[in-house]
């Protein structure tokens, strides 16, 4: 054995005692104790805690730290911290999250509070453990470990911390867009979601975007009787009904073509080819003809673009009477990937419901933002570099993803800051993010943090 593969060996067996000898949920267990959720209009004084926490640690690794004011939404602001080794070097960005949804407290298991580490062993509970707070924890860990055993990284790394994700994400873009040259690097290597499988690495390369809106079908002022007026009068549930049923078949295949990429490129088929999602005892029955037809399920999620119906609402619900309503409206969704025009989702609707008689139906954007869709080809340079090396460290092929299902701020990195990216996910689908009995499984936390040493070890000696 060489050298340098007994140092790399060492490395990585420090990050594993980082988790296994409990400095990991020390470390994790005060940030965790911050209610940093960015929904709530007065976390401003949170979100600052949760940042200067940050600071110590990072300055003692030899990075510069400062914070990075939001233009949008004053209360979320960023922080930005670098190491510079050398400007020759490679420059990596890492990215984070110390924001968190809800605590959801009385609702968890156990009597458990989400603002209180709960370390049973085999899970840490509580909230932000793996989103993000317990990921991004991982990783500057890892960092720390080669550090250590070298006494420098051999790269340039740069980290971005925001306090806002959970909510959108206001204010990145324009952060992003102001300060260019701070933020700029050769690439993007971070971790959020959750693994295809449990115990199967998995790096995904981008994010499907989402465009949400409302369908309304708005007929009239109050609502009339049913027996007077019935038959004489629109109902507007059902008008609304049936522009809703043009958009798909009843098997929930897209009408609207432009909504669609055409067809998966060859090369993110080949990558989703051998993806098999884990299925956990409580996750619903899959069914196999919904969607377009022809595809396999990670192709679904991960390669194609599908619309949902989250919400419709005719009359008044909750104390219905007998009467024709006035309007009803429907909150919408498209999950779409990389091909799809962002541009035209809307007006491309707007075509289809008129061609289909439905002038009368009122499309209105949501005025939250959408993240868009983003995807780094998978034969990147290193896209290649970072699976080669979990697979050095853990004996498995990870999980290729040429995307993420869900949807991430990725397009600041990819698009405004024009950079690879490539993402490291430490969560399983089962971790119970955004919900009550959020966790992380202590065996995936030790192979991240194992990973996570390896790939920067790599880079410094690439």
């Amino acid at each position: 054995m060489t050298i340098a593969e007994t140092s790399r060996d060492e490395v990585i067996e420090r990050a594993r005692r980082y988790v296994t000898g409990g400095e990991f949920a020390a470390e994790l267990a005060p940030r965790v104790a911050i209610p940093s959720e960015s929904p709530r209009e007065d976390s401003g004084p949170d979100q600052l805690r949760y940042l200067d926490a940050l600071r110590p640690g990072l300055e003692a690794m030899g990075f510069s730290v400062r914070v990075l004011d939001n233009p949008v939404l004053p209360r979320l602001p960023a922080l930005f911290a670098a190491r510079i080794e050398d400007e020759a070097l490679p420059t990596v960005l890492t990215y984070g999250h110390g924001d968190v949804l809800w605590g959801m407290g009385g609702d968890w298991r156990d009597g458990r509070d989400p603002w209180v580490l709960d370390d049973t062993g085999e899970r840490l509970y509580g909230r932000g453990t793996v989103d993000n707070k317990g990921q991004h924890t991982i990783n500057l860990a890892a960092l720390r470990c080669v550090l250590e055993a070298r006494g420098r990284l051999g790269f340039n790394i740069k980290l971005l911390i925001e306090m806002g994700e959970e909510s959108g994400s206001p204010g990145l873009d324009e952060m992003a867009q102001a300060n260019r040259d701070l933020l700029a690097a050769d690439v993007l290597i971070a971790s959020d979601g959750p693994r295809t499988a449990t115990h199967t690495p998995t790096v995904f390369l981008g994010a499907r975007g989402g465009m949400g809106f409302h369908l309304v079908a708005d007929e009239r002022e109050g609502a009339y009787h049913s027996g007077n007026w019935g038959g004489l009068l629109v109902n507007p549930g059902i008008r609304l009904a049936h522009a809703l049923a043009t958009i798909t078949d009843a098997k929930g295949r897209l009408a609207i073509r432009e909504w669609t990429p055409g067809a998966i490129p060859a090369n993110v088929r080949a990558a989703l080819a051998d993806i098999v999602l884990e299925k956990d005892a409580s996750d619903p029955a899959i069914d196999p003809e919904w969607g377009e037809p022809g595809l396999s399920g990670p192709e679904q999620v991960f390669g194609w673009c599908n619309f949902e119906v989250l919400a419709y609402t005719c009359g008044r619900p909750e104390a219905p009477v007998n009467a024709v309503p006035g309007s009803a409206r429907a909150t919408c969704q498209l999950r779409y990937v990389v091909g799809v025009d962002r541009e035209r989702i809307l007006p491309a609707l707007r075509e289809h419901l008129d061609a289909h008689g439905f002038r009368d139906i009122r499309i209105e954007p949501m005025k939250r933002g959408f993240f868009k869709a983003t995807r780094t080809d998978p034969d990147n340079d290193w896209v290649r570099l970072v699976v080669g090396s979990i697979e050095q460290t853990t004996a498995k092929a990870p999980a290729l993803l040429p995307n993420l299902g869900g949807s991430l701020p990725n397009e600041v990195f990819a698009e405004t800051l024009g950079m690879p990216t490539v993402w490291v996910p430490h969560s399983h689908r089962a971790c119970g993010q955004h919900a009550p009995d959020e966790h992380m499984l202590l065996s995936i936390a030790e192979e991240a943090a194992a990973m996570m040493a390896g790939i920067f070890y790599d880079i410094g000696t690439r």
